[in-house]
């Protein structure tokens, strides 16, 4: 398995459910940035890159997406996120693509990293590159 889909505490109420993701406690990393990706036209993927050192964690807090994760060594899987009570821990050194955004869908990640463009690899190739010189 490449990612792991953890969920988090659900306290429902007749007034509205609540869902908590607290750092070092149901999300395995310090949360240092917070970002959410909206209004996905239809068709349009997102993602399409892989970090070296930033962890994720991606909650569909609001409709439906796939994240499909690579390894780079012909391992892949594809998580259906529509729950907003769980989220897939996306660890260093995979390649991620999140498609099929349903209409209204919104896709919150929490990163244990600051953004630093040099922490990311953004061509799929140069991403295989780096993984062979891993092993």
């Amino acid at each position: 398995m490449i990612g792991e889909i953890i969920v988090l505490p659900k306290i429902i109420d007749p007034r509205g459910n609540l869902t908590v993701a607290e750092e070092m406690t149901n999300v395995p990393f310090k949360v240092s940035r917070v970002y959410w990706v909206y209004d996905v036209p239809g068709g349009e993927s997102r993602g399409g890159h892989a970090h070296k050192h930033c962890r994720e964690f991606i909650i569909a807090v609001s409709g439906s997406f796939d994240v499909t994760l690579d390894d780079g060594h012909g391992n892949k899987e594809t998580f259906h996120l529509n729950h907003p009570y769980q989220g897939l821990l996306v660890e260093t050194g995979l390649w991620r693509t999140l498609d099929d955004f349903s209409s209204g869908a919104v896709c919150l990640v929490l990163s244990s990293l600051p953004f630093e463009e040099e922490d990311y690899i953004r061509d799929y190739d140069d991403f295989l590159t780096y993984k062979k010189c891993l092993k």
